[in-house]
């Protein structure tokens, strides 16, 4: 138990001994690398990963990320990456599911769903991303409010928020269509 114990903890990065230490003497990034190591220990090929980095600094959540794409690489992992942090999913992600009010909105190729966004939730956060050569870039308000989770409105849950919602949208729920993106808008051939 000790020699796996020790080559876990080596194969995210800590040393053998540190088997000893109490979880109150590590810092966030290694307390990290142990719940990776936990979860590589029961040899699972699917890893669900909710919000990973999130409470982590920018430099140390960078080390989690690139031990986990190693990781990937050397035990032919797939991860399942819930996270908020939209800079995080497309440098982990190959496929993205946005989700909005508990629902997919649009799922496809990572690379694509940020570089042509067809859902109009999709495009509001990714106008969100902070972005070095436009900072000043104009983006129009967001009116409504979030509707709630328990009690979503009639039709698309998205509908209130919407700038292209029609008459459709308030009363008929949009389901997802496509092959490789899949898009849940009534009005996605007009976006």
């Amino acid at each position: 138990i000790q020699a796996r114990i020790g080559s876990l903890l080596s194969t995210v990065g800590l040393s053998p001994a540190d088997a000893v230490r109490f979880p109150h003497e590590f810092s966030g990034g290694q307390r990290q690398r142990i719940s990776i190591a936990r979860a590589l220990a029961t040899e699972a090929d699917f890893l669900v990963c909710d919000e990973p980095t999130s409470a982590l600094d920018v430099s140390v959540q960078a080390q989690i990320l690139n031990l986990m794409r190693r990781l990937q690489d050397e035990f032919g992992l797939t991860y399942l990456f819930i996270s908020h942090n939209l800079s995080v999913v497309r440098h982990m992600s190959d496929e993205i599911a946005i989700m909005y009010l508990g629902r997919f909105v649009e799922t496809g190729p990572a690379e694509q769903v940020f570089s042509d966004p067809r859902h109009p939730y999709t495009r509001l956060l990714l106008e969100t991303i902070p972005n070095v050569e436009t900072p000043n870039r104009a983006r129009g308000p967001m009116s409504g409010e979030v509707p709630s989770p328990i009690a979503p409105p009639p039709g698309c849950p998205f509908h209130p928020r919407c700038a292209l919602a029609v008459e459709r949208c308030r009363t008929e729920r949009p389901g997802l269509s496509g092959t490789e993106r899949q898009i849940a808008c009534h009005v996605s051939s007009v976006v």
